[in-house]
């Protein structure tokens, strides 16, 4: 009955581990159960290097067996025990350019389209995006440097979930992207040259995606790059290559890629962002401040349009004298300007203070001597409705 009972057992854990084992997916970007081939290449340059890389690996295969096969074969064949005699020759000048022209010629072969690969990758120039990628121990800082999110910035965190999972011992089943999840993704968008500018504030990093083919060391006072191309959107994870302390594994990299139109919609949303943190909207400026910052926010956006009198111009609503400027209720204007009317655009991508300041000086300029406000606070309570 012992016996049974540990068979049972035995049989029980092993189906339990099975079902725990089912249970864990592919992660589409990222690594698949019992994966052994390349990652599927989302870029020109993974899908070389895959096709490299069969390549070799059946060119070496071939040469392998054909070595081999001649060898064992003449050992076999030639071997002294069926009375065959060892031959006796001396510097044959056929037998020298035979063996050396086969693997110079293999090996031009192999190397041609080898090399077209690696000077294609590192091909950087003429970039529709350009990022920094900044290693820190232990995440990952990204700027903008050119393209439609040219001066968003942030910081990519492994999601606190995830870290909170293994300080636990990851027991129970596990979320695909376990470990790869991060707080703020780098968005590029799909079909565009992307080049990545790394660097590391700290100790040797290394960013790299599989799908995309590409990985380079981010060194400190060094500026190393690469690039690619996704011919495909969704999301793609990569970690740090280079082990750089204890943290080492808590350093993953997640690349969005996303339509030309949704990049440039996040590049928005991420400049409103930044604009808002820009300044404090809990402050409570006083009326000659605000409206002195308003004069100069009105000068680089309104002054276009409403003119610097205020007067506008044909479709053009005036401001000097305009009722919505000196009606009593504020969130009119406000209103008007987080959301357009008429000909006039929304102005969503200022930040609550300058919103705050412009309509403070409009309110207290030209005939318009309403005395009135508008705090930053007031701004941001009006967005959204």
């Amino acid at each position: 009955m012992k016996r049974h009972s540990k068979i049972a057992a035995l049989m029980l854990a092993l189906a339990q581990a099975g079902t725990a084992a089912a249970a864990v997916q592919d992660l589409p970007g990222g690594p698949g159960v019992r994966q052994l081939n390349l990652h599927a290449g989302a870029t020109r340059i993974a899908v070389e290097q895959s096709w490299l890389h069969w390549f070799m690996l059946i060119t070496c295969t071939v040469i392998f067996v054909l070595v081999f096969s001649v060898m064992f074969y003449s050992i076999w064949k030639h071997r002294k025990s069926v009375g065959h005699k060892a031959a006796n020759f001396h510097e044959s000048v056929t037998v020298e350019v035979v063996w050396t022209a086969i693997p110079f010629i293999i090996v031009i072969l192999m190397a041609l389209p080898a090399t077209k690969v690696l000077v294609a990758s590192k091909h950087t120039s003429n970039a529709d995006v350009t990022i920094k990628a900044t290693g820190y121990q232990w995440k990952w800082g990204y700027d903008y440097l050119t393209g439609d999110a040219q001066g968003v910035s942030f910081l990519s965190t492994i999601d606190s979930t995830h870290r909170e999972l293994s300080n636990a011992g990851a027991q129970g089943d596990m979320p695909n992207d376990y470990l790869l999840k991060v707080d703020n993704p780098l968005v590029v968008p799909v079909n565009k040259k992307v080049r990545i500018i790394t660097t590391a504030n700290d100790v040797i990093h290394s960013w790299g995606v599989p799908e995309f083919g590409v990985k380079q060391d981010a060194i400190p006072g060094f500026v190393r790059d690469t690039w690619f191309r996704s011919e495909k959107v969704g999301d793609f994870y990569g970690q740090c290559y280079e082990l750089c302390g204890k943290e080492h594994a808590y350093m993953p990299i997640h690349v969005k890629v996303v339509s030309q139109d949704e990049f440039v919609k996040w590049a928005d949303d991420q400049k409103k962002i930044l604009a808002a943190k820009a300044d404090d909207p809990a402050k409570v400026w006083t009326l000659p401040d605000i409206v002195a910052r308003g004069e100069k926010v009105y000068a680089a956006n309104c002054a276009a349009c409403h003119q610097p009198n205020g007067k506008g111009a044909g479709p053009i609503l005036p401001l000097d004298g305009s009722p919505v400027v000196l009606d009593a209720d504020k969130t009119k204007q406000i209103q008007v300007v987080l959301n357009g009317r008429n000909a006039m655009p929304p102005w969503k991508q200022l930040s609550d203070t300058d919103i705050a300041a412009v309509i403070s000086y409009t309110k207290n300029h030209w005939s318009n001597k309403t005395g009135q406000i508008v705090q930053p606070a007031e701004v941001l309570a009006q967005r959204g409705k």
